[in-house]
């Protein structure tokens, strides 16, 4: 439900893309955006920092579409995004000490630190990655092509990504489990 609920600003960019066009759905990306955050408000009392940095991505690119009338400044904004999470993941890591995957999922599951380092260093590396898959997508194929990718493309990317993660994580939860 969670990931349903993160995809609604693209699933409904590319639902009005393939009505209208890039402006529109651009427009309706921001607007779902700005749903969200009152929804997240309403609902949970709070608003999660990275709903924030989305909005702000967003807002910054998507309104740069719409004044300049320039679609590149939308096609640009998954990959700044990418590049943010795999900015703060590696910063926060190397500079801070402060390990964010272990943050976020300590109270989960159990990890020894060597693990939780390499998970940390490889969504850092996916979200890098999938901003230069991004570039490469946006730039070198139709925009009708990129907005399909955007919605299928990097969903699947991310599940697979994530059902890799959950293989390579098992192999700690089982060793857990035998060791007590």
């Amino acid at each position: 439900m969670k990931l349903l609920f993160d995809l609604f600003p693209v699933i409904l960019f590319f639902i009005a893309f393939k009505a209208f066009d890039i402006y529109i759905a651009t427009t309706v990306a921001i607007t779902a955006t700005v749903a969200q955050i009152v929804w997240t408000k309403w609902r949970h009392g709070k608003i999660d920092v990275m709903l924030w940095v989305s909005f702000a991505i967003i807002a910054v690119f998507g309104g740069a579409t719409l004044l300049l009338h320039d679609e590149t400044f939308i096609k640009w904004k998954p990959t700044v995004l990418y590049w943010l999470f795999s900015a703060i993941l590696l910063v926060s890591n190397l500079l801070f000490k402060k390990n964010l995957m272990r943050s976020l999922l300590q109270e989960k599951i159990a990890l020894p630190l060597h693990a939780w380092h390499r998970l940390n260093l490889s969504w850092s590396l996916f979200f890098a990655a999938l901003g230069f898959v991004n570039l490469y997508v946006a730039f070198n194929y139709s925009t009708d092509a990129w907005v399909n990718f955007k919605l299928f493309g990097f969903t699947g990317l991310m599940v697979l990504f994530i059902l890799l993660q959950s293989m390579w994580l098992a192999k700690y939860v089982d060793d857990k489990k035998e060791n007590n």
